[in-house]
């Protein structure tokens, strides 16, 4: 029998910690709940964690600040929970590396949902993959993605940490070079579902893939913007199988 997916929920509200957790549970995850950034850290050092609930307003920390730092170092998805729920913190939060937003107050449902969605393409080719790249090894533009890793590094060998949804988004790329991609169609290759209206997730997430790709957002080279029509990943793309 596979392990339980463990969530780790960290937020100063007790009694959301505790609906959280009793919801997750009765749908077969392990949680854990932390109420500052201190506790996470704690956490994250003894035990697997598979996916971050994060509220940003923690009592010790501003929970941007956690999340970047988190991103910093590891590809670890999270979710960000949060009662700020203005488009702009939308935004500054999935530009800190979340793979997801969630205003307050929200439903236990639509969290598991993401939950949910958020670790699928995290660990799965999206189904509309022209094949199974899951042991691939892409070389571009003196880059280097290493699939069953999930590590992207540079021409030096320097290792850049990606989020869940950046990760996505690059392999749809890689997978399709060359090739005018819609905006709805990079959003269901990378997310699997569809685009909804005044969704911006896949133009921020372009723009969070630009600067790790060091691709000047004012004249990409690796990016580019085709106007009215979508984007185009503009260079030559090898691939090889990581086993061999």
């Amino acid at each position: 029998m596979a392990a339980a997916d463990h969530i780790l929920v960290i937020d100063d509200d007790q009694e959301i910690c505790q609906l959280i957790a009793d919801f997750f549970q009765k749908n077969g995850f392990q949680v854990t709940t932390s109420h500052n950034s201190k506790g996470l850290q704690e956490v994250l050092d003894r035990q697997k964690v598979d996916l971050i609930v994060l509220d940003l307003m923690l009592p010790d920390e501003d929970g941007l600040i956690v999340c970047r730092n988190l991103r910093s170092r590891s590809n670890l998805p999270v979710i960000i929970l949060s009662a700020r729920g203005e488009e702009m913190d939308r935004i500054i939060g999935l530009e800190m590396g979340a793979d997801d937003y969630l205003p307050k107050p929200f439903h236990p449902r639509e969290l598991l949902a993401r939950v949910k969605s958020v670790l699928r393409r995290t660990r799965t080719s999206p189904e509309e993959m022209e094949d199974n790249d899951s042991h691939a090894l892409y070389r571009f533009a003196g880059w280097t993605l290493d699939v069953p890793t999930r590590q992207l590094y540079t021409e030096k060998g320097e290792k850049i940490f990606l989020s869940g949804g950046e990760f996505a988004l690059l392999r749809v790329f890689l997978n399709h070079p060359n090739r005018v991609l819609t905006r709805d169609q990079l959003l269901a290759f990378s997310h699997g579902r569809e685009i909804e209206p005044y969704d911006r997730t896949i133009d921020m997430q372009i723009s969070r893939l630009r600067r790790r790709l060091n691709d000047d957002p004012k004249s990409p080279e690796l990016i580019k913007t085709v106007r009215s029509l979508g984007y185009v990943f503009s260079t030559r793309v090898e691939r090889t199988d990581s086993k061999s």
